[in-house]
C-alpha cells in the first residue's frame, strides 16, 4: 500500500479540519407558489452551519413558521426587499418561533402576523440584525403583542430593527441576560422597547417615538426568571410617544400612561443617560414601584439604585395623563418637571436635574396618598459598573 508522507497527511488534515464550512449548504427560497411549503421545508433540513436565502419579493403566508436548529443563518434582501406577508395567516401564532442556538436573522421583514412577530425562546446568541415587523392597519387592540421578542435566552444582540404596531411592545427582551438594542426604530406601538426582567442589558442609539412609552425597565412577580437589573439606557432619540394606549385590557402595558418616555419600575441598578427627550406630554422619566397586589416573596416591588446621569430634557409633562392634572400644571407653572418619581425606593440623579417627587409612603397607594414636592435626591456615588453588560461581542462578528 502507498502511504503519504507525514507532510502531506498533516497538509491533509488540515484542509480537512478547515473544509468543515464548506459543506455547510445555502438554501435559496424564491416567493411565488409553494413559497410557505418551500421556506419551512428549508427550516427544518438546514443543518448547523446552513445559510436559508430568501430573495427578494412579497411571500404570502398562511402559517406561523418554526425553526429549531442550531447554528442557521435566515438571510433576505434587506427589510424593504424581502417581506414575509402574515396577512392570510391562520390561527393566532407567531409569524416566525426560533428555538435553535447560535441563529442570525437579518435583512427581511414580517407583515401583520397574527400573533407575535418573531419569537425566540431559550434560544441563546441569537442575532436580529436589519429586521422589519409591521402591522399595517396602525395602531389597534387586535395586532399582535411583541413585534420582536426574546426570551429566556443569554446573549441577545438586535441591530438595525424597526418595529411598528405592536399592541404589547414593540422590541421586547424578557427573562434573559447578556443583551444588547441598538440603532432600532420602535414607532407607534404600546411599549416602544421593553426590558423585563432581564439582567445586564445595553439598549442604545435607538429611536423610540409615537409609542404609549418609549422606553420601559420593568422588573414582575410571578415569572420564572425574576431578579432584573444591571440596564444601562443611553444614547437614545425617546420624542413624542403620545399613542394612546390601546393594549387589551388586561395586559401589563395597559396601564402605561400616554407621553412617557423612559419608565423604570421596580428594578435594580439601572443607568438613564445621555438621551434626548422630547414631546412626552405625561412624565420624560418615570421610576416608580410596582403597585399591584403580589404573592411571590421573592420580589421586590421597589425601584433600587438608579442613577440619572445627564440627559437633555426638551418640551414634556405639559399634558400629563395623571389625576389632579390640572392642579399639578398649575402648581408647577404649566408643565410638570421632566422626571417623576414616586419617592419609593432608591434615585440618584445628577447635580442640575429637574423632577418631582409624589413622595409615597408605600406602593400602591395611588396619587390619592401622594405629597408632591420638588425632587431632592442624591448625587450618583461613584461610577456605575458597566462590566458584563451588553451582548456578548462574538455576536458582532456575525454581521459583520
Amino acid at each position: 500500500m502507498t502511504r503519504l508522507p507525514i507532510s502531506q497527511l498533516t497538509a491533509a488534515a488540515i484542509l480537512l479540519a478547515s473544509a468543515a464550512p464548506v459543506w455547510a449548504e445555502v438554501h435559496t427560497i424564491t416567493p411565488g407558489e409553494g413559497a410557505q411549503e418551500r421556506l419551512q421545508e428549508a427550516l427544518i433540513l438546514a443543518e448547523p452551519g446552513d445559510e436559508i436565502v430568501l430573495e427578494a419579493g412579497r411571500y404570502a403566508l398562511t402559517d406561523g413558521l418554526s425553526l429549531d436548529v442550531d447554528g442557521v443563518t435566515v438571510r433576505g434582501s434587506g427589510m424593504d426587499g424581502t417581506v414575509l406577508d402574515f396577512t392570510a395567516q391562520a390561527g393566532s401564532g407567531e409569524g416566525l418561533l426560533v428555538t435553535g442556538d447560535d441563529v442570525t436573522l437579518r435583512d427581511f421583514a414580517l407583515e401583520n402576523p397574527k400573533g407575535d412577530g418573531i419569537k425566540s425562546k431559550g434560544a441563546d446568541n441569537i442575532v436580529y440584525y436589519r429586521i422589519r415587523v409591521t402591522w399595517t392597519n396602525g395602531p389597534d387592540a387586535g395586532n399582535g403583542a411583541y413585534g420582536i421578542y426574546p426570551v429566556e435566552s443569554t446573549g441577545v444582540l438586535i441591530d438595525g430593527a424597526k418595529v411598528t404596531g405592536a399592541s404589547d411592545a414593540g422590541i421586547y427582551v424578557g427573562q434573559s441576560n447578556r443583551i444588547t438594542v441598538r440603532n432600532s426604530i420602535a414607532e407607534a406601538n404600546v411599549a416602544g422597547i421593553e426590558i423585563e426582567n432581564s439582567r445586564n442589558a445595553l439598549v442604545e442609539h435607538n429611536i423610540a417615538t409615537r409609542n404609549t412609552g418609549g422606553i420601559l425597565i420593568f422588573d414582575l412577580p410571578g415569572l420564572p426568571v425574576m431578579g432584573g437589573g444591571n440596564v444601562i439606557v443611553a444614547n437614545n432619540l425617546v420624542v413624542a410617544n403620545d399613542t394612546p394606549n390601546f393594549a387589551p385590557p388586561g395586559n401589563i402595558v395597559a396601564g402605561v400612561r400616554r407621553g412617557t418616555g423612559i419608565m423604570v419600575m421596580a428594578n435594580d441598578k439601572v443607568l438613564i443617560e445621555n438621551n434626548i427627550l422630547q414631546q412626552n406630554p405625561t412624565a420624560p422619566i418615570m421610576v416608580i414601584a410596582y403597585t399591584q397586589a403580589f404573592d411571590d416573596e421573592r420580589y421586590n416591588p421597589l425601584p433600587r439604585e438608579v442613577t440619572l446621569g445627564a440627559n437633555t430634557y426638551g418640551v414634556g409633562g405639559n399634558e400629563p395623563q395623571l389625576e389632579g392634572a390640572d392642579m399639578l400644571l398649575a402648581a408647577f407653572g404649566g408643565a410638570l418637571p421632566p422626571v417623576l418619581w414616586d419617592g419609593l425606593g432608591s434615585l440618584s440623579a445628577v447635580e442640575g436635574t429637574s423632577g418631582w417627587s409624589l413622595n409615597l409612603a408605600e406602593p400602591g397607594k395611588g396619587l390619592g396618598g401622594a405629597q408632591p414636592s420638588p425632587l431632592t435626591v442624591p448625587e450618583p456615588a461613584g461610577e456605575f459598573d458597566r462590566s458584563g453588560i451588553g451582548a456578548p461581542a462574538e455576536l458582532d462578528e456575525r454581521i459583520g
